[in-house]
């Protein structure tokens, strides 16, 4: 396995894309359709005597732009089969009636939130401003959790694990060290992945993404290769701090009620984020949600219209998370 770092200005910092070759050319990932990211895939390519016509697998972790966003210009030029876990499939294909779905939901989300007028049109302006990083539609081919794949004599297991995305999923695999897996963006070795506002598809998206965090300790991985940046040499561990970190927001958005009282979505975020641009007009006060969300669904807090009251001043947030031997 060989791995090919690609720039990206846009989102989490590099991307990583993953060569397995062999009698089959094969790729986890392959970066946003950005012309600098397309060249740097091709040089890394050419670097190991391959082109991208000589690619005929492609494994998705996810639907977003910086994940799967070349994926179908890759397949024309080598007609490689793209697969990608079901939930994500339509987004990826370019299926108009899930895109316009998803414009709704963005538009409802912006509303429910109480999302200023202002940072609304900055927002939309830098979505659409980055249209192109989807690239062209793919003809995809999905999988469900728990499938496997035999690429050049060793066996990929496909693991759903959503919460950043609906349809996000790690390839585990037996490696020189034990149990491995690519694991896209469920987690990364310097950053949080969003929850909440990175895919708005998914319910009860804290919960979602508790869930597979512990799903990802369970698998007590020797290593895991995420989406960005460098290897994770203890991802359990790394599971674990960001469980930890998840636990301590939470934490935040209790004292934010206690002291300002009832708060909209988008005022939480503000206290927790401050002011924000660019992708994190809608990353911010997503995770926000996210955690009045939990919170709601426990009985902390009660809605009435946008807003968010605390009801339970002596809660135990860590009750409402599960307790994890370490």
């Amino acid at each position: 396995m060989k791995r090919i770092q690609l720039g990206n200005t846009v989102f989490e910092g590099k991307n990583d894309v993953y060569l397995l070759d062999g009698d089959r050319t094969v790729l986890v990932d392959v970066g946003v359709s950005l012309p600098d990211v397309r060249e740097q895939l091709r040089d890394g390519l050419a670097a190991h005597d391959l082109t991208v016509a000589d690619v005929d697998e492609i494994f998705l972790t996810h639907w977003h732009h910086d994940h799967a966003g070349l994926a179908g210009e890759l397949q024309r030029e080598s007609g490689a089969t793209v697969r990608i876990h079901e939930a994500d499939a339509p987004l990826v294909a370019g299926d108009e009636t899930a895109e316009n779905d998803d414009d709704e939901r963005l538009r409802a989300a912006l509303d429910d939130w109480a999302m200023p007028v202002e940072s609304r049109e900055r927002l939309l302006s830098f979505l659409d401003s980055h249209d192109e990083l989807a690239g062209e539609d793919v003809d995809v081919t999905p999988f469900t959790d728990g499938e496997t794949f035999d690429v050049n004599g060793r066996t990929l297991e496909a693991v759903h694990l959503p919460g950043h995305a609906a349809g996000l999923s790690a390839f585990a695999f037996d490696g020189e060290s034990g149990r491995e897996a690519f694991v896209g963006d469920a987690i990364l070795p310097k950053y949080t992945p969003n929850v909440g506002g990175a895919d708005l598809r998914v319910d009860s998206p804290l919960a979602q993404y508790v869930d597979s965090l512990l799903r990802l300790v369970d698998l007590d991985l020797a290593r895991a290769w995420p989406g960005h940046r460098d290897v994770i040499d203890d991802p359990s561990a790394r599971a674990l701090t960001i469980l930890d970190h998840h636990r301590e927001r939470t934490e935040n958005v209790v004292s934010v009620l206690a002291e300002h009282g009832p708060c909209d979505t988008w005022t939480v975020s503000a206290h927790l984020f401050g002011d924000l641009d660019e992708i994190h007009i809608l990353h911010g006060p997503g995770e926000a949600y996210a955690h009045l969300d939990h919170l709601a669904r426990h009985g902390v807090v009660e809605r009435d219209g946008r807003e968010y009251e605390l009801v339970d001043e002596t809660v135990d947030v860590d009750a409402l998370f599960p307790a994890v031997e370490r």
